[in-house]
């Protein structure tokens, strides 16, 4: 709805129409006693409960603030509805929400709780989020198949933070000033992913920072949710070296790690002989970072490659590499001292130790791009906001906002639970 305005101009004969100047003075509020504003809500933490999110916060957390096994479920259920910042938890005191739950808390005193979190209370509810998340597989096909073949991948993101007084905040890879967050899922062919393990790190930290220890926990977290067959670890350039992949191999996984293109991995690359390549159409175009554009067609090979030979024998790692060439669109713009070769092509190589052929270990490889969508729903969603100057606070509400991201399961899992049977 607009008004006329008394200071309305015309310009080409196209009158203005000018809103309100005083959209402060108008306010709206869910108020109907008999109504909810989120139905799907109920459904959720009945299965939660079920779950049993409440006893695993008395048994493993120890923040000093009483009844953290209501505060805690409180926090995700608001973030399942949409909350985003701590105001926002009042949204569960709305309607007849009183109804359907009971000893809901102020956003005042869920902001105080969070705030008392120390690091190692981020941890303990690290553990929470971990046994959760196996009780719901337990209960629920939440990783279909798992049991055959399970990817797991791992990348950071950056979560942007404005004003002075946020602890941590600087400026990383990304040129923006925020804090990073290093998020794992687990998925299968038949199975969305899921988030199974969280830190919350400094802006300004390197990617792979503490990532070799992020890698042994997921991968023990999946395995205690069902991941009992072939386990691929997946990660992109920033997680290539000895650790991660280390880490990987320690868990009984296998790796899937894009290369750095460093002298040994080119060195290698140069030797593969022009008729080991197999040309390949891709049916839907795949982007390509480097060159900025879809491709459809490339060419691929595979060469043996042992990583890593700088260290002690001992510790060198022997895989395959896979590598995909595109031609270069100009290759007049390559650095002169580049050899031919990779003046006319691009090269994309990842290294892997995967049984599978050649053709499927790449298309599965590029299937890693999957977690950057996780990264975006993350983000829109309860990470919209990191709501505290404290960095502790602000890795609880990371946990704590991976645990609501599965929201979408939760609904679809309690109704594959509570579907009626099928009339013989």
């Amino acid at each position: 709805m607009a008004c006329d305005s008394h200071n309305s101009s015309r310009q080409k004969g196209i009158r203005a129409m000018q809103a309100s100047h005083a959209p402060a003075a108008v306010s709206a509020s869910f108020d109907d006693p008999n109504l909810i504003s989120c139905a799907g809500l109920e459904p959720v933490m009945a299965l939660a409960e079920a779950c049993g999110l409440a006893g695993l916060v008395a048994g493993k957390l120890s923040v000093p603030s009483p009844n953290a096994r209501l505060k805690v479920p409180a926090l995700v259920a608001g973030m399942v509805a949409g909350a985003d910042s701590i105001d926002d938890m009042d949204l569960l005191r709305h309607g007849g929400r009183h109804r359907v739950f009971d000893e809901v808390r102020a956003p005042s005193t869920l902001g105080t709780f969070v705030r008392a979190f120390t690091f190692g209370h981020v941890r303990q509810l690290d553990a929470v989020a971990a046994s959760l998340l196996v009780e719901l597989a337990q209960r629920t096909p939440l990783l279909s198949a798992a049991d055959q073949i399970a990817f797991v991948d791992i990348d950071d993101t950056i979560r942007g933070t404005h004003g002075y007084t946020k602890q941590g905040a600087g400026y990383g890879y990304s040129k923006v000033k925020g804090l990073n967050a290093l998020i794992a899922t687990a998925s299968t062919p038949a199975a969305a992913p899921v988030i199974i393990a969280s830190r919350l790190r400094r802006g300004s930290t390197n990617s792979a920072r503490g990532a070799a220890r992020m890698v042994a926990d997921a991968l023990a977290t999946a395995a205690r949710a069902g991941a009992g067959g072939l386990v691929i670890l997946r990660a992109d350039s920033a997680y290539y070296n000895h650790d991660v992949i280390g880490a990987a191999i320690r868990a009984g996984a296998r790796f899937s790690v894009t290369a750095r293109m460093d002298a040994a991995v080119r060195r290698v690359i140069a030797a593969i002989a022009e008729d080991g390549w197999t040309p390949i159409h891709y049916p839907n175009a795949v982007w390509d970072e480097d060159e900025g554009r879809l491709i459809s067609d490339a060419e691929v090979a595979e060469i043996p490659f042992t990583a890593f030979t700088s260290r002690r024998k001992g510790e060198h790692i022997d895989g395959r590499l896979i590598v995909r060439r595109v031609k270069r669109l100009n290759p007049a713009s390559v650095p002169a001292d580049q050899q031919a070769l990779f003046g006319t092509y691009r090269h994309h190589a990842v290294f892997t130790d995967s049984p599978m052929s050649m053709l499927d270990a790449e298309a599965d490889h590029r299937q890693h791009a999957v977690i950057e969508q996780v990264n975006a729903d993350l983000k829109s969603g309860a990470l919209a906001h990191l709501p505290s100057s404290s960095f502790a606070a602000n890795s609880a509400w990371l946990v704590l906002a991976t645990i609501a991201f599965w929201r979408e399961d939760w609904q679809q899992l309690f109704d594959v639970l509570h579907r009626p049977p099928r009339a013989a």
